[in-house]
């Protein structure tokens, strides 16, 4: 059975809570459409780092990215709000490139099966 540290927990929460947030909270146009995929919290609670990825596409990572460091004061009030731990940390927002990667790398795999030459079975070697 794995075991999550505390960091790891307050990370989780974290995460839970800045989703909500700017999912029924903020009123900034530029951020609909964002989700949350991770926090990486540091060992003394000073920074997290936040990961984002958006439906949006890259077009539009500038104005999203500009959105949230605006809000991140915002952010990080509600969030003191809701959770109680001794140092609340200061909010960094990083574009996660880890699901548009995995969709590049799933549509070069369907493009190679889809294009492979199909076995004969009726080859030497077949019974």
């Amino acid at each position: 059975m794995k075991t999550f540290s505390r960091s790891d927990r307050v990370a989780e929460q974290i995460r839970r809570e800045l989703a909500e947030l700017v999912r029924l909270e903020l009123k900034d146009p530029r951020v609909r459409l964002v989700t949350l995929t991770d926090v990486e919290v540091t060992p003394d609670y000073a920074h997290a780092k936040v990961f984002y990825t958006t439906l949006s596409g890259r077009e539009h990572h500038a104005e999203i990215a500009a959105g949230l460091r605006r809000s991140s004061s915002f952010l990080r009030r509600e969030l003191g709000r809701r959770i109680k731990i001794h140092h609340l940390p200061e909010l960094h927002f990083i574009y996660d490139e880890s699901v548009e990667r995995g969709t590049q790398l799933s549509q070069l795999i369907d493009q190679a099966v889809a294009t492979q030459v199909p076995v004969d079975d009726d080859g030497p070697g077949a019974e």
